[in-house]
């Protein structure tokens, strides 16, 4: 699939009924970075999804049903494990992940002693967040990550993430499959691995519409909670310290 391309970054897009915004997605990735290959993972799509991703030159994973972000996800981190990358930088199909901060998440990756680094929109500010229900999620789980990580993350629902070899290994082989970002900082804190977030200004969606509504998104959070607290019950490090503080 990626004959002629150097094994040195992997560009993933998961992607589920983008056709009106995966081309110039395509296209704002490829006015900045022609070297590294782009490989788009339709999630079951019943539109245009692939027709647009291989007609913009992207390499096209299909699945034959729809299994959901974290499912397109690991599909992608496994075949790129499988194809021996040694850097996976994930971004979101509607655009808003500006491509000319590829460079940097690469280079701290490359630079750094962290497995994982998340372009994050909120870096250093405690209390900003999106407006609405998303963002009372998102302050909410700062605070629940904050004892389990030792540390603030302060854009734990980011879709702009880098991972290494290291961690691409542990994605490929167990990765949270419904809503992955929350669960997969738990993960990283199981895993010893470390993360670091640099600053990031994500853009408006190019085109289409969000589903995550104001109901999705109560959804959204009500699940992450559970699926959080599930994750919370293995982590043997987070009740050690309580134990050892009580």
């Amino acid at each position: 699939m990626f004959e002629g391309w150097a094994r040195d970054l992997l560009i993933l897009i998961p992607a589920f009924n983008e056709e009106l915004a995966l081309g110039s997605t395509i296209d704002s990735i490829r006015e900045i970075h022609t070297q590294y290959p782009i490989l788009v993972v339709d999630d079951g799509s019943t539109d245009s999804t692939t027709y647009i991703a291989r007609s913009r030159g992207a390499e096209v994973l299909t699945l034959p049903r729809h299994l959901g972000l974290g499912g397109a996800v690991q599909t992608g981190y496994k075949l790129a494990f499988e194809e021996e990358f040694e850097y996976v930088i994930r971004m979101d199909a509607d655009g808003q992940h500006p491509p000319e901060k590829l460079g940097e998440l690469l280079e701290a990756l490359r630079r750094s002693d962290s497995e994982v680094v998340i372009g994050s929109r909120f870096v250093g500010q405690l209390w900003a967040a999106q407006e609405g229900i998303r963002g009372v999620g998102t302050r909410l789980f700062r605070f629940l990550l904050r004892p389990i990580l030792g540390r603030w993350v302060y854009d734990p629902t980011s879709g702009f993430i880098g991972v290494n070899r290291k961690a691409l290994a542990v994605f490929a082989a167990a990765f949270p499959l419904e809503y992955p970002e929350i669960e997969m900082l738990v993960v990283l804190q199981r895993t010893t691995f470390r993360f670091q977030e640099i600053p990031c200004q994500m853009r408006p969606r190019s085109a289409g519409s969000s589903t995550l509504t104001p109901k999705a998104s109560f959804y959204y959070m009500v699940h992450v909670m559970l699926g959080f607290l599930m994750n919370v019950l293995r982590v043997p490090a987070f009740w050690t310290k309580r134990d050892k503080s009580a």
